[in-house]
């Protein structure tokens, strides 16, 4: 028994000290990537909580005090939707800190880089506090979660208009040939993709001898908005490319397709999974991957955004220096030191990208709350998904579409 308790308090012991070795060795380039592993983390947890939890979670009296036990699968959702909205509160605090911030001398950014190990004792502790919350509580932030989910998607479209937007002018302001010849090819490859994917799309969401009138017009829509691109940056007034208009074109038959698969399984439109069991456990796992993959994304994209991100005072988004044509050398090195670097980034927004991303992983794990009665082990499948994704696309469409009129419209701003 002595042995086996010294046995434990070493183990105890090298743990921490491992913990706090690897938290040391997070370094100010690499926080954010250390932010994306918290948040890997935290799913990790919530899908092995979403297996596990449930029969400690019916003898919880304050969790379970209904006249009738719910199924297992409501306490399996309820796990998931406790641990996102620990992880939720946990970022949206951060984010509330660390508003604006303009330069690496405000306190706050050193507790943005460093304070790892605080920072992990303080996740862990609002996680386990979600655990005794009234049920109430959990149900409303299960609902404002399929907002927040929305809004999640439709970060990574700003996201990803910034990117395209800024693909276009490097390959431009090269002035050669080359590169002129590369966005003709990059666009007409996506361009044929897009449209043999819609054409999948009529194959296995329009079968024959139903009457799927509602995949038809989303589809439909789609081809619509493809050719609403097209024609619209290639306007002379607009002096648009084809190549931005070409990825936001297969990004919304993917927006499409993602829908079109959500729908429930045994509707009858839905040919691509109505033979299909409830879920496979590679679904959930790519769907988990993905999310992730998709914080890690805007996460990395916080860093080197040029127009949505940057603080005005960043030198990413153009901040002016100072010009002191009068000063010496000496002393134009000592204000140098003196003045403070301004943060490239907007740290609250990429907290608030997490905290949107933690209501879409649980909207993900729990099949957006809307299967439960049906099969817990739905993910992703519903009509609150279709329409998520579907609202979306439109969503994209607006923006992409604003992004190259409001320059013709509002000559004077700067857009």
């Amino acid at each position: 028994m002595w042995a086996a308790s010294c046995l434990a308090s070493c183990c105890a012991a090298c743990a921490c000290e491992a913990c706090r070795s690897v938290v040391g060795g997070i370094s100010r380039r690499s926080s954010r990537i250390a932010y994306c592993g918290l948040f890997a983390f935290s799913l990790i947890v919530s899908w092995i909580l979403r297996e596990v939890a449930a029969p400690l979670m019916e003898k919880l009296p304050w969790i379970n005090h209904f006249h009738r036990t719910p199924d297992r699968e409501w306490f399996e959702t309820d796990a998931v939707l406790r641990v996102s909205l620990g992880n939720f509160l946990f970022f949206t605090i951060l984010a509330l800190m660390m508003v604006g911030i303009k330069d690496q001398k405000d306190p706050r950014d050193r507790l943005h880089h460093g304070g790892w190990m605080a920072k992990i004792v303080c996740w862990f502790v609002l996680v386990i506090l979600m655990f005794f919350v009234p049920n109430g509580l959990v149900s409303f932030y299960e609902t404002i979660s399929k907002f927040g989910s929305g809004l999640f998607l439709l970060v990574q479209v700003v996201l990803l208009l910034d990117f395209v937007h800024g693909w276009n002018d490097s390959w431009v302001s090269k002035d050669e040939q080359f590169w002129y010849v590369a966005l003709f090819i990059v666009s007409l490859v996506c361009y044929v993709a897009t449209f043999s994917f819609t054409g999948l799309l009529f194959h296995w969401f329009t079968p024959s001898g139903h009457d799927c009138g509602l995949n038809t017009f989303f589809i439909v829509l789609t081809l619509i908005l493809v050719f609403v691109f097209a024609v619209v940056a290639l306007h002379p007034k607009v002096n648009g490319s084809l190549l931005p208009a070409s990825v936001l074109s297969l990004y919304c038959a993917y927006l499409c397709y993602s829908g079109l698969s959500s729908e429930p399984r045994d509707y009858e439109c839905n040919g691509l999974h109505n033979h299909s069991e409830a879920v496979s456990t590679g679904s959930l796992t790519l769907g988990l991957l993905t999310t992730v993959l998709s914080v890690i994304y805007s996460a990395v994209r916080a860093g080197s955004s040029t127009t949505v991100l940057s603080p005005p005072s960043s030198p990413r988004a153009g901040a002016e220096k100072p010009l002191l044509p009068f000063d010496t050398v000496e002393q134009q090195e000592d204000r140098k030191n003196d003045e403070a670097k301004p943060v490239s980034y907007s740290y609250s927004f990429f907290y608030l990208i997490f905290s949107l991303a933690s209501m879409y992983a649980a909207m993900l794990l729990t099949g957006w709350s809307t299967s439960v009665g049906e099969s817990g082990k739905l993910v992703d499948v519903g009509w609150s998904s279709v329409w998520v994704r579907i609202v979306t696309q439109w969503a994209t469409a607006a923006l992409y579409i604003w992004s190259l009129i409001a320059p013709i419209l509002f000559p004077d701003r700067e857009f």
